[in-house]
């Protein structure tokens, strides 16, 4: 059996890998924003680069082995909620009020079950808080003290708010403030983490988790932890979650968009994903990208931005493709 490696240096704003509907397929992202590639040195671009590709490994191990699309979504964002190079758990960015308030959501595209917690502040893992909303709740999204005291009923691991922030986090909060900077003009960065997984049973999952927008007002809560905005996944036609400026994604219901142009119109998944971030987003002046796989196993990562942290891998019948990159 021929295995065939291809390790990428992706380019372009959209990349798409044709698959058949045998194996899995998994795509992770780590935030879209106007990155400069001059202003990011090698050594950083490398850690970026190996601890996306770590955080692949364990959705990959999981899902070669026969695990679930919802078990590899959850494990793979766990492990970059806690990794400070992102914008989601620990390393989140602060609010205007130097806090740190999380949001995330899960959904499952089998049973179109799905799961979200939003404004958390000492949840370690709000993706596994979100998991748990969608499977041992009647309900879809929970927020702030009622989010954490049910994650603190279900047992899931609780920290002091401290936890999550970091030096350079808390550095760029105070240059922020000096500036007295608004939302807009707060980096011009998106560091939410996502992962879209097809299983080899055919099942989609989607999730997102994030620490929102540098300086966004205390409650403020954006696209992440929104069914059809940030996440959504649906067996019959893709699974996406989305990274960018919140409230547009918000507006055009972007991740279920998507699905909805391939379900309603026949769209291909990259017709679908191309129209959504490329034309109607980038019109509107909203900025960002999304990673999607449909029942397929064709992945696509589309962005309107400089750059965009992803990874993603396909396994069919043995035959492996996989790639990494960060700008366009």
């Amino acid at each position: 059996m021929k295995y065939v490696i291809l390790l990428l240096s992706i380019s372009l704003h959209l990349i798409t890998v044709t698959a058949q509907h045998t194996g899995y397929s998994l795509a992770i992202h780590g935030g879209a924003g106007n990155m400069v590639k001059q202003n990011m040195t090698p050594e950083v671009q490398q850690m970026y680069l190996d601890s996306l590709n770590h955080a692949l490994a364990i959705g990959d191990s999981i899902l070669r082995n026969g695990g679930s699309s919802l078990d590899a979504v959850e494990s793979c964002i766990r492990f970059l909620e806690d990794c400070p190079l992102f914008n989601a758990g620990k390393g989140a960015v602060l609010n205007s009020e130097g806090r740190i308030e999380l949001d995330a959501s899960i959904m499952d595209g089998k049973s179109h079950k799905a799961g979200a917690v939003a404004g958390a502040t000492v949840i370690r893992h709000p993706i596994s808080a979100a998991r748990a909303v969608m499977e041992q709740s009647t309900h879809v999204m929970l927020a702030g003290k009622g989010a954490e005291q049910f994650a603190i009923d279900k047992g899931l691991e609780i920290v002091d708010p401290i936890y999550f922030r970091t030096e350079q986090r808390w550095k760029d909060y105070q240059k922020a403030k000096a500036r007295l900077d608004s939302i807009s003009k707060a980096e011009g960065k998106h560091g939410t983490v996502g992962c879209v997984a097809l299983d080899r049973y055919g099942n989609l999952a989607a999730g997102t988790s994030t620490g929102g927008m540098m300086m966004k007002r205390y409650g403020r809560i954006g696209d992440s932890p929104i069914i059809g905005a940030g996440t959504f996944a649906d067996n019959e036609t893709c699974a996406v979650s989305a990274t960018g400026h919140g409230e547009y994604f918000i507006r055009n219901v972007v991740a279920y968009d998507i699905s909805a142009l391939m379900k309603y119109k026949g769209s291909s998944l990259e017709e679908a994903a191309e129209y959504v971030i490329m034309t109607k987003l980038t019109e509107q002046g909203g900025t960002g990208g999304v990673i999607c796989v449909d029942r397929h196993g064709n992945i696509v990562i589309s962005h309107n931005t400089s750059g965009m942290f992803r990874a993603w891998i396909k396994n069919q019948e043995g035959i492996v493709e996989q790639g990494a990159g960060i700008f366009r």
